[in-house]
């Protein structure tokens, strides 16, 4: 009798409370999963925050997609498109990982990524580019950026 394998697709994020990395069962997401370390919990229906510091390894290691929000906290244009970034976290919950990186505070991850105007999302998969839009864009565009990227929303 053959024996049913199934791969585990990984979300990997730094816990924001104790910094711990914790890689989450992405099927799991819906069930609120909570640090390995401190037990509080992991609260992927909002954008996670990166930084410089934590950008490379949760793209590397994350199995889903992610989709990251390039901006900053002065930018109008970026706080208008703020509601519709926390929408797509919801509404994607365990098929992406949707993060947000402040290019003020996260600078040489922005320039690494040649980021000259803000909004800027990107979508990654496996740690590489494979989408991107610079603007301000509503929940359907954002969902059609993901879209083309392979996320079925």
């Amino acid at each position: 009798m053959a024996v049913e394998t199934t791969s585990v697709r990984a979300i990997t994020v730094r816990c924001q409370f104790c910094e711990a990395w914790n890689r989450i069962d992405s099927e799991k997401v819906a069930d609120g999963p909570k640090c390995g370390k401190c037990a509080k919990p992991i609260l992927l229906e909002r954008p996670v925050t990166l930084t410089d510091d934590t950008f490379t390894r949760t793209l590397n290691e994350s199995d889903v997609p992610v989709f990251v929000d390039f901006y900053a906290d002065w930018c109008g244009p970026c706080r208008m498109m703020a509601p519709a970034v926390d929408a797509l976290a919801a509404h994607v919950q365990g098929k992406a990982l949707i993060a947000k990186l402040n290019t003020d505070h996260s600078s040489r991850t922005a320039g690494g990524f040649n980021i000259r105007g803000i909004p800027t999302s990107i979508v990654f998969q496996n740690g590489k580019e494979v989408a991107r839009q610079s603007g301000a864009m509503p929940l359907e565009g954002l969902k059609q950026l993901l879209n083309r990227a392979g996320v079925a929303v």
